[in-house]
C-alpha cells in the first residue's frame, strides 16, 4: 500500500486535518527539571479534577457497568468527565502501531514528515474513537433512556466527553514532547491504581452486609473491630479474613507483590558492545527480563475487556442461545448495590481470576485454565509486540550497526544471531513472568487486581529511572 515517496500513500490522507488537530509545540529549549516536575503535577491535577466532576445532564449512572473490570486500568471513572479515561489514546496508539508494524501503512521513521503524519493520524483516530464511544455510551442507555434525556442533554453529554477526550490527548502530548516526565497514559494509569489501593486500605465509608456496619477500608476496619469487639482473637480473624470487603491479608498480599515485582525489575543480561570508530570506547546493551515492560498486560486486558463487553451485551439479548452461553453466562452480584453482573459460566468465567482460595479449591480446573490462559496470552502478546514495536533482534542489530557498534569477539554478520539468543527469550519468558505475577496477585487476593498492581509498579519504576536520569544530567550543570 505505499511504495516509495513519489506515489500515493495512505498517510497523505491525514495532511488536510493536521491544521485543525490540537497540537503541542515541541520544547525548543531545555526544560529545567523543576519545571518538568511542575508540568507533570499540573497535568495530574487536571486529570484528578476531571475524574471527580460528574457529567452534566445525565439521569443516572446506575445499572450494570460493562466496563467495570477495566475501569482501573483505563484510568476512567464512572459517570464523570473521565468516563472514557485513556481508552481512545490507547486504542488509537495500538491500532497505528499494528498497522505500521505489519507494513499495512508505509512509514519511514527517518523522515520527519512521516513521523508528523503518523502522529497526526494517531491523534485523528483518537478523536474519532472519542466521538464514537461517546455516542455509543449515550445511545446504549448508560446514562438513562435516550428518550428521557432528550436531544439537548444527549448532545451535551457527547460534547462533554469529546472535550475531555481532547484534553487527555493534549496532556499526554504535553508530557511526551519534553515538558514533563514520562507519558500521560502511564501517569494516569498509575495514579488511578494507587488511588484505588489507598481507598481500599483507608476508606472511611461504612457498608452493612448483614453483620452490622463495617468500614470498607481494611486498616480502619482492623482498628474498628479491635476496639468494638470483646473477643479480640475473633476480631483479628475477622479483620484478616473477612469476605467480600478488603481485608488485611489482601493488603499484605499487595505489598508482597509490589516487592516481588521491584525485585524482578532488576533482572537483565548486559551485552558488551564497543564503537568501531572510536577506539577503546566501551558500552553495554542491557536486555531486561521485562523486555516489553507492561505492554503484554495492557493488550491482554484490552482483549479480555472486549470479550466481557460483547458477552454481556449478547447475554442480555439472547440468554437462551447455546453459543452465547458457551461464551459466557452472567448473573447479578449479591454484594454490589448497583446490580453489577459477574460471569458464572462459559469461556468468560474461565478467563476471570478465581476470587478466593476457597473458590480455587472448589473448582481447580477454573484456576488451572486461568493460569494457562494468562501465561500463554502474555507470552504471545510479548512476542508479537517486539515484532510490531521495532524492538526485535533484527531491529536492535540494525540500530547498533547504524551507531557503528560491534560486539567484541563476534563478526558483524553474527550480531543479529547473537541478539536472537536473548531477545525473543527475554520477551516470551518476561511476558510469562508478568502473567505469572498477575496470577499470583489474583490468587492471593491482592487489592486492585494483579494486572493493576503490575502496571502500577512497572510505571512507578520507569518514573523512578527517568527521575534519576534527569537529576543526574542536571547535577552535571549546576548541582541540586
Amino acid at each position: 500500500m505505499g511504495a516509495g515517496g513519489g506515489g500515493f500513500r495512505v498517510l497523505h490522507l491525514v495532511r488536510p486535518f493536521l491544521s485543525v488537530l490540537p497540537e503541542v509545540q515541541t520544547a525548543d529549549r531545555r526544560v529545567p527539571f523543576r519545571e518538568k516536575v511542575l508540568y507533570t503535577v499540573v497535568s495530574l491535577f487536571i486529570f484528578l479534577v476531571c475524574s471527580q466532576l460528574p457529567l452534566y445532564g445525565i439521569h443516572s449512572a446506575t445499572g450494570s457497568d460493562p466496563f467495570y473490570w477495566m475501569r482501573v486500568i483505563l484510568a476512567s471513572n464512572r459517570g464523570t468527565l473521565m468516563e472514557l479515561g485513556i481508552t481512545p489514546i490507547v486504542t488509537s496508539g495500538l491500532v497505528m502501531q499494528l498497522l505500521a508494524g505489519s507494513k499495512i501503512i508505509d512509514v519511514d521513521n527517518n523522515v520527519k514528515e512521516d513521523r508528523a503524519l503518523l502522529n497526526g493520524a494517531q491523534k485523528l483516530l483518537g478523536v474519532l474513537i472519542t466521538i464514537g464511544e461517546a455516542v455509543a455510551y449515550v445511545l446504549s442507555g448508560m446514562y438513562g433512556d435516550v428518550r428521557d434525556l432528550g436531544i439537548g442533554n444527549a448532545i451535551l453529554i457527547i460534547l462533554q466527553l469529546f472535550f475531555t477526550g481532547i484534553i487527555v490527548i493534549c496532556l499526554d502530548e504535553l508530557l511526551q514532547k519534553g515538558y514533563g516526565l514520562g507519558s500521560g497514559i502511564s501517569l494516569f494509569i498509575a495514579t488511578n491504581i494507587c488511588e484505588n489501593i489507598i481507598w481500599k486500605a483507608f476508606s472511611p465509608t461504612t457498608i452493612n452486609s448483614g453483620r452490622g456496619a463495617e468500614f470498607e477500608g481494611a486498616v480502619i476496619a482492623l482498628f474498628h473491630l479491635l476496639i468494638t469487639r470483646t473477643n479480640k482473637v475473633g476480631a483479628l480473624k475477622e479483620a484478616f479474613y473477612r469476605q467480600n470487603l478488603p481485608n488485611v491479608t489482601n493488603l499484605l498480599a499487595t505489598v508482597l507483590v509490589f516487592l516481588i515485582v521491584i525485585y524482578f525489575q532488576g533482572f537483565r543480561v548486559v551485552l558488551p558492545v564497543r564503537s568501531k570508530n572510536a577506539r577503546g570506547q566501551q558500552g553495554s546493551y542491557p536486555i531486561k527480563l521485562f523486555y516489553t515492560s507492561n505492554m503484554p498486560i495492557i493488550l491482554q486486558s484490552a482483549l479480555v475487556s472486549n470479550l466481557y463487553f460483547i458477552s454481556q451485551l449478547l447475554y442480555k439479548r439472547f440468554s437462551g442461545n447455546l453459543l452465547v452461553n458457551l461464551l459466557g453466562k452472567w448473573k447479578e452480584s449479591e454484594y454490589s448495590s448497583n446490580g453489577q453482573l459477574i460471569p458464572v459460566g462459559g469461556l468468560v468465567y474461565y478467563i476471570t481470576p478465581p476470587s478466593s482460595l476457597a473458590e480455587m479449591a472448589a473448582n481447580p480446573f477454573h484456576a488451572l485454565f486461568y493460569l494457562v490462559f494468562m501465561l500463554s496470552a502474555c507470552a504471545l502478546f510479548s512476542k508479537t509486540w517486539i515484532e510490531v514495536s521495532g524492538s526485535s533482534a533484527r531491529d536492535v542489530a540494525k540500530q547498533l550497526k547504524e551507531q557503528q557498534m560491534v560486539m567484541p569477539g563476534h563478526r558483524e554478520s553474527n550480531l543479529q544471531k547473537e541478539l536472537n539468543r536473548y531477545i525473543p527469550t527475554a520477551a516470551a519468558f518476561g511476558g510469562m513472568c508478568i502473567g505469572a505475577l498477575t496470577v499470583i496477585a489474583d490468587f492471593m487476593g491482592a487489592i486492585g487486581s494483579g494486572t493493576g498492581i503490575l502496571l502500577a509498579v512497572t510505571i512507578i519504576y520507569q518514573y523512578f529511572e527517568t527521575f534519576e536520569k534527569e537529576r543526574a544530567s542536571e547535577l552535571g550543570f549546576f548541582g541540586f
